[in-house]
């Protein structure tokens, strides 16, 4: 059976393009192409269900933040694959949080769009450079006891962790721990070093896999 696909996006060049070559990629099927948040959920009323969301992050009126997260609140079986040439990591965390599976730029080679499809298809993720190789490996196995302790993190990089997974930019989170930008700064490269990561989205995903912070709190 085919996997099949929806397109969201409201570039109507881009999401038939899109069509064309996910169509060409073996055992797929894209089901439908609409140009909105709003088409989108007027589809899966009439029960026309796909199994992964290519969902386009920058839309006017319902964006892909909201779209995803609107998915993930009333239909958490369908598979959001995120497309956008914004590669900001606020950008990239944002999206995650809200549901995502993974995030790709618009700019990316057809390979890597067929080994992203066939990532979130098998394994319900997938993820770039901005993640290291380990994190991915790290992202089904258990931890035992207290991951912060275990990590070696004090008080402040714990504290520094959880505005990180927040929309504050680094230099809000100096403010928000009254500290200077500089220390802000340290706290990171500490906090990349004991996580063993290369990226915020990287310390995100790993804080979200830990239970160092939570869904619910982010």
């Amino acid at each position: 059976m085919k996997t099949k696909i929806a397109i969201v996006d409201d570039h109507e060049l881009m999401a038939k393009a899109l069509s064309g070559l996910v169509e060409k990629f073996e055992g797929y099927d894209v089901i439908f192409e609409v140009s909105s948040g709003a088409a989108l959920i007027q589809r899966l009323q009439i029960n026309m269900i796909p199994d992964i969301v290519l969902l386009d992050v920058s839309m006017p009126d319902m964006d892909g933040y909201e779209v995803s997260f609107w998915l993930k609140s009333n239909y958490p079986e369908i598979k959001v694959l995120a497309l956008s040439m914004n590669d900001k990591e606020e950008a990239i965390i944002k999206m995650l949080r809200n549901g995502a599976g993974g995030y790709l730029l618009k700019g990316c080679k057809p390979q890597e769009l067929k080994h992203a499809l066939e990532s979130v298809s098998q394994k319900g993720f997938y993820y770039t450079d901005f993640v290291t190789s380990q994190l991915i490996k790290s992202l089904t196995t258990e931890s035992n006891g207290n991951p912060a302790d275990q990590l070696g993190l004090n008080d402040r990089e714990k504290r520094f962790i959880e505005l990180a997974c927040s929309d504050l930019t680094y230099v809000e989170i100096a403010d928000k721990m009254c500290v200077s930008p500089r220390t802000v700064d340290g706290y990171r490269e500490s906090v990349f070093l004991k996580m063993n990561i290369k990226s915020r989205v990287g310390m995100v995903l790993e804080a979200i896999k830990l239970n160092i912070v939570s869904l619910g709190n982010i």
